[in-house]
């Protein structure tokens, strides 16, 4: 089955384009992506793999990034061509004026399994009544991960504001659990199944739940000033990425591959990838920038209530503000 879709989806290449057609075309044909190595990421990941970037004349130079945060200050500077990473991160930098981004493609949704908080077996932490007064780690302040946690604990009659979150890389959370030096941790795929296989982690809630299920998690980004300059170029990036994002969507078997074969230190083991949870993926059915309106600005509702931001319309970082939809 993974043959046939991967054929399928090379056959879409060629009908885009590909790589002879776009040669002649692409503005800037070698590109540097930063993105986070989890699998919110996994259709990028699968594009790479599978070398769609390269059937559409393109040579991508990944780069992992600790969170979308540091993505976007080094994106505005233009050591980044492309990043992808989390819608909140990402509208807080548009809010703040501290970037002008075009979201041109969704990356995931999440599922049960692929967001939780964690905590170890012999950890006093059993419940989440237990996180009031213990301190947490996540990678980032104020990101989806944090908004997450924060409506699972409010819906749970918890205070977001009686727990002290910490901002600790996702490689070093397990050290960090097994010294005691944080309660617990939010974790997204594979570092959550990592741990596990690892140490033995503990999930204590899963994230999928309540007010963000099935939540928006991950998209892909350019400036605006970067998406006027290469049109050509985003849109032969845009095609294979879509391609990914199918494959992802209908082949465990290609994320598997994919993840397994991301550079060291991330590429995670083959026991870690056959257990791990999936995110959905959405494929886009238009040219770039064809993402649902309404799933992303659901992202906008949820952070006024729990980050409260400012009322912000999430048209204003939309290439043509959302023409068409994205399925999934």
């Amino acid at each position: 089955m993974l043959i046939t879709v991967i054929a399928l989806a090379l056959a879409a290449g060629c009908s885009n384009g590909g790589n002879g057609a776009n040669a002649g075309r692409l503005e800037k044909p070698v590109l540097t992506v930063a993105v986070v190595p989890a699998v919110d990421s996994a259709g990028f990941f699968v594009a790479l793999d599978q070398g769609l970037f390269k059937a559409q004349g393109l040579t991508v130079n990944f780069t992992p990034v600790t969170s979308s945060e540091d993505a976007i200050a080094s994106q505005v500077k233009g050591t980044y061509d492309i990043t992808g990473g989390n819608y909140v991160s990402y509208i807080q930098a548009q809010q703040r004026g501290q970037a002008n981004l075009d979201i041109f493609a969704e990356g995931s949704l999440m599922e049960p399994g692929t967001q939780g908080i964690y905590t170890l077996p012999d950890s006093p932490v059993r419940s989440l009544a237990d996180l009031k007064g213990q301190t947490v780690a996540i990678n980032a302040p104020d990101n989806v991960l944090f908004l997450l946690t924060a409506s699972v604990l409010a819906e749970h009659g918890i205070s977001p504001q009686s727990v002290h979150f910490a901002s600790i890389p996702f490689q070093e959370m397990p050290d960090e659990l097994s010294s005691a030096a944080v309660g617990a941790a939010v974790m997204p795929e594979p570092f959550a199944s990592g741990d596990e296989e690892a140490q033995g982690g503990v999930p204590l809630a899963d994230l999928d739940q309540g007010a963000t299920t099935s939540f928006p998690v991950e998209g892909y980004v350019v400036t605006k000033q970067w998406a006027a300059r290469y049109p050509h170029t985003l849109a032969a990036f845009y095609t294979a990425l879509e391609q990914g994002q199918q494959l992802a969507d209908v082949s465990r078997a290609a994320v598997e591959q994919a993840m397994i074969a991301m550079p060291a230190p991330f590429g995670v083991s083959a026991q870690t990838a056959a257990v791990m949870a999936l995110d959905s993926y959405p494929v886009s059915t238009g040219p770039p920038g064809s993402v649902d309106k309404v799933r992303l600005q659901r992202v906008v509702d949820v952070m006024r209530q729990f980050l409260k931001s400012p009322a912000f319309n999430i048209s204003s970082m939309l290439m043509g503000n959302g023409r068409g939809r994205a399925t999934g």
